[in-house]
């Protein structure tokens, strides 16, 4: 485990929660369709906002990197499908994004709560990463995400 305990109830050693959900092209995609692969599913409370770009481009800058190690990149908020299609086309992200309008997985992922932005108490989506192995269990979970820096977090613990 990596940075402070947050409000997420996994831990290493988990089955990852199974989840569907639309890309940003509409496509659906499920975890158990994903087998054999080892997933980064990095959870952000918005498209588009500064701190979460920042994150996103610097996944789409280590992409190859990434994907050279074995990585899939799978970014999850809950903005709809036409964002996470704007989103990727503007900042021209490589990997896929999906819509979680309901909350539903961040909620299954233990990453939907309140937190304290900007002097005011909300609720919404964490920015945690979650490591997930080929046969589907979390091999990692990073609570303490640097936007800029997201990719070489991966890395630095790559197996």
């Amino acid at each position: 485990m990596e940075g402070p305990a947050s409000i997420t109830h996994l831990k290493p050693g988990d089955k990852a929660p199974a989840f569907s959900a639309r890309d940003q092209n509409g496509k659906l995609i499920e975890l158990k369709a994903l087998a054999g692969k080892q997933i980064v599913l990095w959870f952000y409370p918005n498209d588009d906002s500064e701190t979460c770009t920042k994150e996103a481009c610097n996944f789409r800058d280590h992409y190859a990197k990434l994907k050279k190690a074995g990585y899939m990149v799978i970014g999850i908020s809950h903005a709809p499908v036409a964002s996470k299609k704007k989103f990727a086309v503007k900042y021209d992200l490589p990997y896929t994004l999906l819509s979680d309008p309901g909350f539903v997985i961040a909620q299954q992922y233990g990453v939907y709560g309140d937190k304290l932005f900007m002097g005011k108490n909300i609720t919404t989506i964490h920015r945690i990463t979650f490591v997930i192995d080929e046969k589907g269990y979390i091999d990692r979970i990073i609570h303490k995400v640097k936007a800029g820096d997201a990719a070489a977090q991966i890395l630095e613990g790559h197996k």
